[in-house]
């Protein structure tokens, strides 16, 4: 089996456009909630989110091109672009037919969805539907756009797993190119879906917090008074190589992927298993894929949405599988931070902990206030402030409805 390295990052977060303003949100513990200014969210139980900041899909992209495209494979585009230039590769010197791409979204074109299909079916008479409808709204359509902009004839599928679609892409990527089916992939996941749809469905499951007058400290991933998680948009790009490519061209290698693993909870369409079964079975697989002993990992990336049932699960399942070693870790939710970005969550929260890795601190856990007595308080939450740490090696995790979980592990190269 080929060793697999990331060689380039690209990230459109609620807390940072672009990989360095990302980092430096990161490292300054801010949270990435506002209010909604998409639409008017007046009448609704949630009216706040974690938008992306002063975006302009025309500062990136050609104004009528961009007109074609759904803000969520605007966003992969952007992504992908920061993440292609960062890793440096000259793509007059590879075999692009051995470059793929593997992208994730939870959802896809959810804006088009709300927007065209609503305002076609409105309409009197003959309903009128654009011809770009179909290609704005399936979710398979970003990994499109990112293999025709660079001319990839390698790979080139979309993945859908909810909110572990991302790091389930990046999984598949990591497989093709250990396996020798791929030299090199561009994979990630983007998401755009603030809006009218997306924050009246999830507040009707009661999943968001409605913190309306407090919004910048609503996510509280194991705080005892959390009530839910704040919505999230973005995208998360990473660029997959072959060790010994990236060694011969003489890339920046910012990480090894170690090993990766997935299960099913079998238990629930969207609540967690209430003791993190299927969690611990992911996390188990990832180390034994790895190689690594329990002790050998310094830091978790926790799904850690802010939710009642699913962070009490997460840690059930953390110390079904680290046992004594779980007290030495560090472990934190930068969902507290950027939001959940669903299907993008995966990627940018991997992104995360190897900017962590690489300067060597583990981002906060932010807005804690209380604690939870159902929560073991000898763990290391990295509560409210980022901790230096030497990271030799992180696990990252993501779950999403339907019971699907994704465990990913990368290591110093």
């Amino acid at each position: 089996m080929r060793r697999v390295v990331v060689t380039g990052l690209g990230a459109l977060t609620p807390i940072g456009l672009g990989q360095q303003a990302y980092l430096e949100g990161l490292q300054k513990g801010v949270s990435g909630a506002c209010p909604i200014t998409y639409f008017d969210a007046t009448l609704f139980k949630t009216r706040f989110a974690c938008q992306l900041k002063d975006f302009k899909a025309e500062d990136h992209l050609d104004k009528k091109e961009a007109r074609k495209i759904d803000p969520f494979a605007q966003y992969a585009l952007v992504a992908a672009d920061e993440a292609m230039r960062d890793s440096g590769i000259d793509l007059a010197q590879v075999d692009l037919s051995r470059f793929g791409v593997i992208w994730g979204s939870g959802i896809g074109g959810f804006n088009t969805l709300e927007t065209d299909i609503s305002e076609a079916a409105l309409n009197s008479g003959i309903p009128r539907y654009s011809p770009f409808l179909i290609p704005k709204l399936i979710s398979d359509i970003a990994p499109g756009h990112i293999s025709i902009k660079y001319g990839l004839m390698g790979i080139n599928y979309g993945v859908v797993s909810a909110c572990a679609s991302s790091a389930h892409a990046i999984s598949s990527a990591f497989d093709y190119i250990r396996m020798g089916k791929a030299d090199r992939m561009i994979s990630g996941g983007s998401e755009a879906a603030i809006t009218r749809a997306g924050v009246g469905g999830f507040s009707a499951m009661k999943a968001l917090s409605e913190r309306n007058d407090d919004f910048s400290s609503a996510s509280r991933p194991y705080d005892r008074e959390r009530d839910g998680f704040v919505l999230g948009e973005g995208a998360g790009a990473v660029i997959l190589e072959a060790y010994d490519l990236a060694v011969e061209r003489g890339a920046k290698i910012y990480a090894e992927i170690a090993g990766t693993g997935a299960s099913a909870d079998a238990f629930h369409i969207t609540a967690p298993h209430p003791e993190g079964l299927g969690a611990s079975n992911a996390m188990r697989l990832a180390l034994n894929e790895a190689g690594l002993l329990p002790g050998e990992v310094d830091y978790i990336n926790t799904h850690g949405t802010s939710t009642p049932l699913g962070d009490i699960a997460e840690v059930k399942a953390i110390l079904k599988v680290f046992g004594e070693d779980a007290y030495r870790l560090n472990i934190s939710s930068t969902k507290s931070m950027t939001g959940h970005l669903l299907g993008a969550a995966g990627a940018i929260e991997i992104i995360a902990g190897i900017l962590a890795m690489e300067h060597g601190f583990v981002p906060p856990t932010i807005n804690h206030y209380v604690d939870d007595p159902e929560l073991d308080q000898k763990l290391n939450f990295t509560f409210n402030e980022p901790q230096q740490r030497k990271i030799r090696a992180f696990l990252s995790n993501t779950f999403g409805f339907g019971g699907h979980n994704s465990s990913v592990i990368l290591k110093k190269c």
